[in-house]
């Protein structure tokens, strides 16, 4: 049995899902939380399926939970550890054979996944200054992975390795361009494992060849992007040299004229850090409607909330504005895909994206639009001369499978 462990480190939180690639099923899925202060929480769900014949949903999810203090991510992976022995599936009866990293920034040193060793930790640590937020996290959960399973190898896979097809003419930027060469600054990129994963499944789905179809992906969640690929292959995205640029988020600006900034130092009295501030956490949905979730800017909508409607409408305008571009980009495209929290589960959203692009072909079924449903489905109407899908991402899964494929465990 091949077990994958995937981990996926943040400052101060720890999410893991241990997956069985012989079947592709998550065997287990569990999130610490709070990593360094005195409130840590643990949660660890275990998947049991439920035996066939049986009249019984299909997943029967068992949660466990504890509070404990959780001083560091070498102590959150001992917590886990304990969370498999009392809870399973037991880790000593069906170790991982492999153990995948979520890395969010590759740079443009890593356009692959990795097989981790001191010289890569080394460079992950180097690009912390691209990613000061995510890659210092990251490269904590791979050192104390790598204490608690010594003896597997360790993967680290990129959100910006999937991008790394983007030509020159989309990913440089118009500035000087020694300074550019200097500092790094291009645009990267990011939900690369989820664009890669939605656009191979969303083909597979209509059985036809990934290298003929052009398509465009929203990864529409709290943190939000679009990809355009061409044969399997990303040719441009909104996210650039952060996960900042590109669409309206649940926090985050998106798009904004650079001299706006300048002008808010200027005025407002803002300073680097204020402004990051701004841009990234009081921003996008929140800034315009004061609540970041997209479902509770759907219900203020349906109450007549000026703000609401207006945050929507804004979001909305930015998400056709980059599906016309990249249309044009693209010669034209076979294939829209919506994925995440927000592109597989708000409706609305999937209508108001696609509303004035009817004269391109393109038709959404609203009955089929609004039905819920639980795997791939089909959202545009028959005859629309583009096929309009919802495809549930799972990165976990691409991670594993990527981890996998490194390692050449068959």
């Amino acid at each position: 049995m091949r077990i994958v462990l995937v981990i996926n480190s943040g400052s101060s939180s720890l999410k893991y899902s241990l997956m069985d690639m012989d079947r592709e099923e998550e065997l287990a899925v569990g999130l610490i939380e709070r990593i360094g202060q005195e409130n840590g929480v643990a949660a660890h769900t275990v998947r049991q399926r439920a035996e066939p014949g049986r009249p019984s949903p299909t997943v029967l999810d068992a949660t466990f939970r504890i509070e404990q203090p959780i001083a560091d991510h070498l102590q959150a992976f001992a917590v886990m550890r304990e969370m498999f022995a009392a809870h399973g599936p037991s880790l000593d009866a069906r170790p991982p054979v492999a153990v995948g990293h979520r890395v969010v920034h590759g740079g443009a040193r890593f356009f692959a996944p990795t097989l981790i060793t001191p010289d890569v930790e080394r460079q992950i640590g180097e690009l912390s200054v691209l990613a000061p937020l995510h890659n210092p996290a990251n490269l904590a959960g791979i050192v104390a992975a790598e204490e608690a399973f010594g003896g597997v190898p360790h993967v680290a896979v990129f959100d910006t390795a999937f991008h790394q097809t983007l030509p020159p003419a989309a990913y440089t930027y118009a500035i000087d361009a020694e300074l550019a060469r200097a500092h790094r600054v291009r645009r990267y990129g990011f939900h690369g494992t989820s664009h890669k994963y939605v656009s191979e499944q969303a083909a597979a789905f209509l059985g036809r060849d990934l290298g003929a179809l052009r398509q465009i992906v929203f990864h529409l969640g709290n943190g939000a992007s679009v990809a355009a690929i061409d044969g399997g292959r990303s040719v441009e995205t909104s996210m650039g040299l952060t996960p900042l640029e590109g669409l309206v988020m649940g926090t985050r600006s998106g798009d904004i004229d650079p001299a706006a900034l300048l002008h808010l130092a200027r005025r407002a009295g803002l300073g680097i850090d204020d402004l990051d501030d701004l841009l990234n956490k009081r921003s996008g949905l929140l800034g315009l409607a004061g609540r970041s979730d997209m479902r509770d800017v759907l219900a203020g909508r349906e109450a007549g909330e000026e703000a609401a409607i207006l945050a929507f409408d804004v979001y909305a305008h930015r998400l056709r504005a980059y599906a016309g571009a990249y249309i044009a980009q693209l010669g034209g495209v076979d294939v829209i895909s919506f994925t995440a929290g927000v592109g597989e589960n708000a409706a609305p959203v999937r209508s108001a994206a696609l509303a004035t692009l009817g004269f391109l072909g393109i038709r959404i079924d609203e009955e089929r639009n609004a039905a819920r449903g639980r795997g791939i489905r089909r959202i545009s109407a028959d005859g629309s001369g583009v096929e309009v899908l919802v495809v549930p991402t799972d990165e976990e899964l691409e991670i594993a499978r990527q981890t996998l494929g490194c390692t050449g465990i068959a």
